[in-house]
C-alpha cells in the first residue's frame, strides 16, 4: 500500500465518483481505478458497492476511510513541520470556512497573505458552521473560521473579526421603512433564511428567545443553503430574511433590499484549531497577519 492509493482511495471516497476524483487530482480515471483494485486486491476486501455508475462505500470502507483520512492528516501535519525549514517559501494551508466569513472577510486577509508568502498554497473549502468545525475536529482542515462561539473539548477559538446580523426585505414588502416590530409580526410572516446549522440561522434563533419566541413559532417559507440565495429571494419578494450586513451591503446601497427596524445581535468570527495538531507557521503568519489588521 503506498500513499498515492491511500490520497486516491480517500478522494474518490469522499466524492463517490471515480472520474471527479480523477480530475481533483489531476490523473487519469484508469489510474484511479488501477489504484483501488489494488488495495481491493492487497486486502482481499471490497471498499466500494458499484452500482452502474455509481459506487458507496462498504462497511470495509468506511472504516478504511477513517483509518486514511487520519493518516492523510498526519502526513499533511509533518509536510507542514518540514516547511519550517523553507522558511516559508514553499508549502500548503488547508483552511475550511462558512459561507459570510468565505465570501466577504476572508478574501482580503487571503491576498494579503499570498502578497506576503507566494510560495504557500491556500486551499479553502467552503461549508456551514457545523461542517467547518467537523472539518477542524476532524483533522480535514488545519484551519477554520466560523461565526458565533465553539464549544468542542478538541478545539480552541481565537477572536477575528465581528459582525453584524439584520433583517432586509424586498422595497415592495409591507415590512419596508418599519421601524420596530412585534414578536407577534415576527411570528406571523413567512421567512426567508439559511438551513439548520448555518452560524447565520443560529444566531437568529437566538435572537428569537431573547423575544419570548421558540424556532417553532417561526413560519419558514424557504430554507437555502447560501447567503446569495438567500438575499436574492428576498430581493425577490419571496419574505424577510435575516443576514449578515457583509451580505447585504450592495443590494442595500442599490435599493433592491430595505432594512427593517428589528433588533439582532452582532456576532464574532472566531479561527478554529485542533488543540493536538502541530501549528504551523503559515497558521501563525495568516493569524498575525488578521491580528495586525484589527489593532
Amino acid at each position: 500500500m503506498t500513499f498515492e492509493q491511500l490520497r486516491i482511495f480517500a478522494a474518490v471516497a469522499e466524492r463517490e465518483h471515480v472520474t471527479r476524483a480523477a480530475e481533483a487530482l489531476n490523473l487519469t480515471q484508469s489510474a484511479a481505478s488501477s489504484a483501488i483494485s489494488a488495495l481491493e486486491q492487497q486486502f482481499g476486501l471490497k471498499l466500494f458497492h458499484r452500482v452502474g455508475r455509481n459506487i458507496t462505500l462498504t462497511e470495509a470502507g468506511r472504516c478504511f476511510f477513517n483509518e486514511a483520512k487520519a493518516i492523510l492528516a498526519r502526513v499533511h501535519s509533518a509536510e507542514a513541520a518540514m516547511a519550517e525549514f523553507s522558511g516559508m517559501a514553499r508549502g500548503r494551508l488547508t483552511i475550511h470556512a462558512s459561507q459570510t466569513i468565505a465570501s466577504y472577510f476572508l478574501p482580503d486577509w487571503l491576498v494579503r497573505f499570498h502578497a506576503r508568502f507566494p510560495g504557500i498554497e491556500l486551499s479553502v473549502a467552503v461549508g456551514n458552521t457545523a461542517q467547518v468545525v467537523r472539518a477542524v475536529a476532524q483533522g480535514d482542515a488545519e484551519l477554520g473560521f466560523v461565526e458565533g462561539p465553539v464549544s468542542h473539548p478538541q478545539l480552541a477559538t481565537e477572536l477575528v473579526g465581528t459582525d453584524q446580523m439584520i433583517v432586509v426585505v424586498s422595497p415592495g414588502h409591507p415590512w419596508a421603512g418599519k421601524m420596530s416590530l412585534s414578536p407577534a409580526a415576527l411570528a406571523e410572516a413567512s421567512w426567508v433564511l439559511r438551513e439548520d446549522g448555518s452560524g447565520t440561522r443560529a444566531v437568529f434563533t437566538e435572537a428569537l428567545h431573547a423575544l419570548g419566541l421558540a424556532h417553532e413559532d417561526l413560519r419558514i417559507a424557504i430554507a437555502l443553503p447560501s447567503n446569495e440565495a438567500v438575499r436574492a429571494a428576498a430581493e425577490g419578494g419571496a419574505g424577510p430574511a435575516a443576514l449578515s450586513s457583509l451580505v447585504c451591503a450592495e443590494s442595500l446601497a442599490a435599493g433592491r433590499l430595505v432594512k427593517v427596524g428589528v433588533t439582532l445581535p452582532g456576532r464574532e468570527f472566531n479561527a478554529v484549531q485542533h488543540v493536538e495538531r502541530y501549528r504551523s507557521r503559515a497558521v501563525a503568519a495568516l493569524l498575525k497577519l488578521i491580528r495586525e489588521g484589527k489593532a
